[in-house]
This record gives structure tokens, C-alpha cells and sequence, in this order.
């Protein structure tokens, strides 16, 4: 019996050690995660602004012969995949390859460009085609990593390597909420495009773009302005991404907190049982000695 208690006690200790490193991972992913959101929300006025820029030349020029807006026969898709470097952050890497799998119909027609090392061992280890792997950036994106992912996936665009690309990335919809999302970035659609016209602004917006001159032509802008667009959705994927794995992370760990208290609790009980079992056959051997003595 003596035995059983001190097992218990072992196991109190441990699940307690597991408990503190559980807890303290919890508190880091929590400030990482304030970093992040607010990243997210210093992109934003340039994003929404290039947007409308966008939207405003593709409206003036009428159509376009941008080879990044003209769509063709897809006999071969990239997907720029965006997971984390690192694990214990419950099922946020493994949702984004599942994701992958789901829509992608054969192997051989599929080109993946992995950000972070658990997609790429993921995908790696599938026998997928991996034609880059960008590792180490997933806690702390940059736009110079986005522009590079980006120039090299637009150039085999351009190059006519494959005729989709697609962005799989987690979008951040709260700390304890993270969505799968695969979004399609070329070739890009041309009613995507459009400014989005507030109410009250669509009268006022019209005279704006009527009195505007553009120097080159739109059509020149355009070409400039949509690798741009491109970056800006990769290094906005990669934030939302980096957002979600930290709450993903953050979630699974106090949980796995919550059940080591529980763990600790149960422990405790079964542990203050079997000592008060163990006193009591003591006490039960005493008596039956003294008893035997009379």
C-alpha cells in the first residue's frame, strides 16, 4: 500500500511539472498574439486603399490584357501553403493540410510552395511536388518573406508553369476561433476588383474619378499594381496565420492546463484515499495485536 501512495505521489508530481510548462506556453502564445492582431490592423488602411486603387483603374480601362487577370485551361494549380513551424497548437497545421487535400483532385497536376516546416513535412512525407519551402517566419511574418514568395509563384504563373494559384492560409476570427480558408489569387477576377461603393459616397466618388488623369495608362498600372496586390494578400495571410496559430495555441494549452488541474484534483483524491486505507490497515493490525496479547 505504502507503495501505491508514493506511485501517486510521483504522478502528482509530474502532471504538476507538465502543468506549470503547459501554463507558461499559454501566457507566451498570449503575447504573441497581441503582436500579431496588431500587425493585422496596421496592414490594413494600405490593403483596403490599394484595393480601391485597383478597382478604380480596372473601371476606367474597361477591360484588361494583364496575363494575371485572363483565365485559361488549368492543367496544373500552385497552392501557397501557410502552416507553423512548430506543433502544440492543437489542430490548426493539420486542418490547412486537410484543406489541401480536399481540393486537390491529382497529385500530379498540384505545385506547392510550403511557408513553415509542419506543412512541409506534412506534404513532403505524401509524396507531394514541393517546389519551394520557406521555414522559420510563421511566429513572425515579414513583407520582404511575402514578396518573395511572391515573385517566384507569379513568375511560373507568368511563365505559364501551372494556371491557378491558390492561397491556403487560417483566418483569425477570434482568439478562440481559426478557420481554414483557401482563396483563389490568380488569376484574378475582374469584379473583385470593383470598389465597393458606400452609401451616400457613389454620387461624390463618380465626380472624384471623372476629373482624375492617370499617367501611364491604367493598363500600365495595373501590371504594377497587381503583384503588389498579390504580396500584400500573401503577407495578409501570413499575419492572419501567425494570428491564428497563437490563439490556436493559446486555446489548446490552457486547456491541456485545465485537464492537468483536473488530473492533479483526481490525483489528490485517489492519493489521500489510499493513505487514509493504509492508516486505517495499520491501525486494524494494531488493535488485532493488542487484541491477541489480552
Amino acid at each position: 500500500m505504502a507503495e501505491n501512495v508514493q506511485d501517486i505521489k510521483r504522478r502528482i508530481k509530474s502532471v504538476n511539472s507538465t502543468k506549470q510548462i503547459t501554463h507558461a506556453m499559454e501566457l507566451v502564445a498570449s503575447a504573441k498574439l497581441r503582436k500579431t492582431r496588431e500587425y493585422a490592423e496596421g496592414r490594413r488602411p494600405y490593403f483596403e486603399a490599394m484595393i480601391e486603387s485597383m478597382g478604380i483603374f480596372v473601371g476606367k480601362s474597361g477591360s484588361t490584357k494583364s496575363v494575371f487577370m485572363n483565365q485559361r485551361e488549368v492543367k496544373k494549380t500552385a497552392y501557397i501553403v501557410i502552416t507553423g513551424d512548430k506543433g502544440l497548437a492543437g489542430g490548426y497545421n493539420v486542418n490547412i493540410a486537410k484543406l489541401v487535400e480536399e481540393h486537390v483532385a491529382n497529385k500530379e497536376d498540384a505545385v506547392l510552395y510550403t511557408v513553415g516546416s509542419r506543412g512541409r513535412d506534412y506534404f513532403r512525407n505524401r509524396d507531394y511536388n514541393i517546389q519551394g519551402e520557406y521555414l522559420g517566419n510563421s511566429e513572425r511574418p515579414n513583407f520582404f518573406n511575402a514578396k518573395e514568395v511572391t515573385r517566384i509563384v507569379m513568375e511560373g504563373y507568368k511563365n505559364g508553369e501551372y494556371d491557378e494559384v491558390y492561397l491556403v492560409y487560417t483566418k483569425f476570427v477570434s482568439t478562440i476561433s481559426q478557420h481554414p480558408y483557401l482563396l483563389k489569387v490568380l488569376p484574378l477576377d475582374v469584379n473583385d476588383l470593383k470598389p465597393a461603393q458606400k452609401d451616400g459616397e457613389a454620387e461624390e466618388t463618380k465626380v472624384e474619378h471623372s476629373v482624375m488623369q492617370y499617367e501611364p495608362e491604367p493598363d500600365e498600372l495595373l501590371e504594377y499594381l497587381i503583384p503588389n496586390f498579390v504580396t500584400s494578400t500573401v503577407y495578409g495571410a501570413m499575419i492572419e496565420s501567425a494570428a491564428s496559430e497563437q490563439g490556436a495555441r493559446r486555446t489548446a494549452m490552457e486547456s491541456a492546463t485545465t485537464n492537468a488541474n483536473e488530473m492533479i484534483d483526481g490525483l489528490t483524491l485517489k492519493y489521500n484515499r489510499v493513505r487514509q486505507a493504509a492508516i486505517t490497515q495499520e491501525i486494524s493490525e494494531i488493535v488485532s495485536g493488542a487484541e491477541a496479547l489480552k
